[in-house]
C-alpha cells in the first residue's frame, strides 16, 4: 500500500460536534487527558454552535452552501435519497486538518453504527454505513496512503455501544440544557422543534430510552419536557427500536438488542414499571424474549476493535 509523506502536523485533534451526546462525550474524554483539541462543525446550526462553545475548546466553523438547483428539483418531485453526510464532512475535515494544522480527526461514532439496519434480499443494508467501522478503515487508510502519513482519522467512541456512551454522557450535566439528538433541529426546510426535542422521531425515542437507565427519572423528564414512555401513541416508534413487529428505523439509533436491554432494565425498576409502554413491554413483549439475553452489563463493556491513535487511547478510560 502506498504511504504518503508525513507533513509534520501539530498534535491537535479536530473533534466534529453534531449537537448530540456522542460528540460531547468524545470532547470530555480528550479533555480528561489534557489533549489539544478543536471543536469543529460544518454549517450554521445555532444549536451545534452552542454545544461547541459550551465545551470550552477553541472552535472552528466551516460554512457550506447547497446548490439552489437541488431545492428546485425537490419542488418538481425529485427524491433526495440518503446523503452520507458523515462521509461528506469527513472529506471536508481532512482538508481542514491540513490547512489549519491538526494531526487527527476524531469522530464520535459508536460500534453500534456498524450494525445493519435490516437485511433485504440477502443484502445487509446499513442506513449509517459511513459512520461504521468499515468506512472508517477505508478512509483512514486512504488518507495515510495518499494525503499524509501523520493524519489519523478515527472514531474515539468506536469500542463502545450506544448504551455505554449514554452512561458516560449521563455524568456530563453541564451539557443537559444545550444538547439535542433530534434530527428535526437540523432540517434545512420545514418546522423545527420549539424546545430541542420533537418527542416523536426515532432519535428522540432512542435517546430517551437509552438515558433512562442511567439518569434519575425526574432529571430525564426535565430534559425532554415529557415522559415518552407513558404515551401509548408512541408505541409503534418504540416497537421499531425494539425490532418488535418492525425493523430498526432508518435513523442513527442503537441496535434492537440494546434497546431491548434498556427497556428490560426499566421494567425491573419500580419508578418505571407502571408507565404505559414499559408495562406493555413487560406484559406483551417480554414473554416472547429470552430474559437471559436482556442483561444491560454486556453492552457496557468495550470491544478491542478500533483505530484510535496511541496518543489518544488514554482518553478511553474516561468513557468506561
Amino acid at each position: 500500500m502506498p504511504q504518503a509523506p508525513s507533513l509534520g502536523l501539530p498534535k491537535n485533534t479536530l473533534v466534529p460536534i453534531g449537537g448530540g451526546k456522542d460528540s460531547l462525550v468524545a470532547v470530555e474524554a480528550i479533555k480528561s487527558i489534557g489533549g489539544e483539541a478543536t471543536a469543529v462543525w460544518v454549517g450554521n446550526s445555532a444549536l451545534i454552535q452552542a454545544c461547541a462553545e459550551r465545551t470550552g475548546l477553541p472552535t472552528l466553523n466551516i460554512q457550506r452552501e447547497l446548490a439552489p438547483a437541488l431545492f428546485e428539483l425537490n419542488q418538481r418531485g425529485a427524491w433526495n435519497g440518503h446523503i452520507p453526510v458523515t462521509a461528506v464532512n469527513s472529506a471536508i475535515l481532512a482538508m481542514a486538518a491540513i490547512l489549519y494544522g491538526h494531526d487527527s480527526i476524531a469522530f464520535a461514532n459508536e460500534r453500534s453504527a456498524s450494525a445493519a439496519t435490516l437485511e433485504y434480499e440477502g443484502q445487509q443494508v446499513n442506513h449509517q454505513w459511513s459512520k461504521g467501522y468499515a468506512f472508517e478503515q477505508l478512509l483512514g487508510d486512504w488518507l495515510h496512503g495518499h494525503v499524509a502519513a501523520d493524519l489519523d482519522y478515527c472514531s474515539l467512541l468506536r469500542p463502545y455501544s450506544e448504551l455505554a456512551i449514554t452512561r458516560a454522557f449521563a455524568k456530563l450535566t453541564p451539557y443537559f440544557d444545550v444538547f439535542s439528538s433530534c434530527n428535526r433541529n437540523f432540517r434545512l426546510l420545514g418546522p423545527k422543534p420549539a424546545d430541542r426535542w420533537c418527542g416523536q422521531c426515532p432519535k428522540c425515542h432512542f435517546v430517551f430510552l437509552a438515558l433512562a437507565p442511567f439518569l434519575p427519572k425526574p432529571r430525564l423528564l426535565a430534559i425532554f419536557g415529557r415522559n415518552l414512555l407513558d404515551d401509548e401513541t408512541q408505541a409503534a416508534g418504540f416497537d421499531a427500536l425494539l425490532e418488535y413487529k418492525d425493523h430498526k428505523p432508518f435513523e442513527c439509533v442503537g441496535e434492537g438488542a440494546e434497546a431491548r436491554a434498556a427497556m428490560y432494565a426499566l421494567s425491573q425498576r419500580p419508578e418505571w414499571q407502571e408507565d404505559a409502554l414499559v408495562a406493555r413491554f413487560r406484559d406483551e413483549i417480554l414473554p416472547r424474549l429470552d430474559a437471559a439475553q436482556l442483561a444491560l452489563e454486556p453492552w457496557l463493556q468495550p470491544s478491542a476493535e478500533h483505530r484510535i491513535p496511541a496518543r489518544l487511547q488514554a482518553a478511553l478510560q474516561a468513557i468506561a
